[in-house]
């Protein structure tokens, strides 16, 4: 029987959007013992432009709800909202420290200090997005300073479709996008599979590799004072 996790070491306290199905179940497997997980969601299951800026109107509420958990840390955890642009990015985290009264990142913060961590500078990006969520992401990470030289979609149009995408099409995908300049390689979006075979891509294709959740879970145990060493879901939480 596995111990129950009441968070002994710490406790992080996560907004994610509505439809999300990856996040918790792929936290829980990477998050060490002593330290859990406690959520709150707000609505986003779509895609849209209009959907991914309706999950921002009710952030105080959603702040305000996961600090009664008596969180150490919040996670504003949705990649395609928080690297929409660096002012809404901004803005979101403020609202969430103000409302919370505790600290807290978001998952596009997570993803930068991630690759920097990893030694990063020419990044593939893989993700199951349309192309205008590509796009903006894209321009997020170039204004952080990084250069992406392959930048590849899936255009799947809600969270079910994402989610619907296998391990083996991850892999599939990485491979079809094989680039020996890129020093890493980044699989966006919190509601995916892919750190299932993080390491798996590592392996085959000889670059550390970076998913929004590895990313999360990493730089929020940091932040949290946390170093253990986490294998199975590629360099990043295995070594550094």
């Amino acid at each position: 029987m596995n111990a129950i996790n009441y968070g002994t070491r710490a406790r992080l306290g996560m907004i994610m959007p509505s439809g999300n199905q990856a996040a918790e179940p792929q936290f829980h497997a990477m998050l060490p013992a002593g330290v859990s997980l406690h959520t709150t969601r707000l609505k986003l299951t779509g895609s849209s432009e209009k959907d991914l800026l309706a999950m921002t109107e009710r952030v105080e509420d959603a702040a305000e709800l996961v600090a009664d958990s008596q969180a150490n840390l919040v996670l504003f955890h949705c990649t395609a909202v928080s690297t929409f642009s660096t002012e809404l990015e901004a803005s979101i985290l403020e609202r969430v420290r103000k409302a919370s009264g505790l600290r807290a990142t978001a998952t596009s913060e997570a993803i930068t200090a991630a690759l920097r961590a990893v030694g990063a500078k020419k990044i593939v990006m893989l993700s199951p997005y349309e192309d205008g969520i590509n796009k903006r992401e894209e321009a997020y990470f170039r204004a952080a300073g990084f250069d992406i030289i392959g930048n590849a979609g899936l255009s799947k149009p809600d969270a079910n479709a994402m989610m619907a995408v296998t391990p083996d099409e991850w892999i599939a995908m990485a491979l079809a996008n094989r680039n020996d300049a890129a020093d890493a390689y980044l699989l966006s979006c919190t509601t995916v599979r892919s750190t299932d075979v993080a390491d798996e891509i590592e392996r085959k294709l000889g670059r550390p590799v970076v998913t929004s959740n590895t990313a999360a879970v990493w730089h929020c145990l940091r932040l949290l004072g946390i170093k253990d060493s986490i294998p199975g879901f590629g360099k990043l939480l295995r070594e550094l």
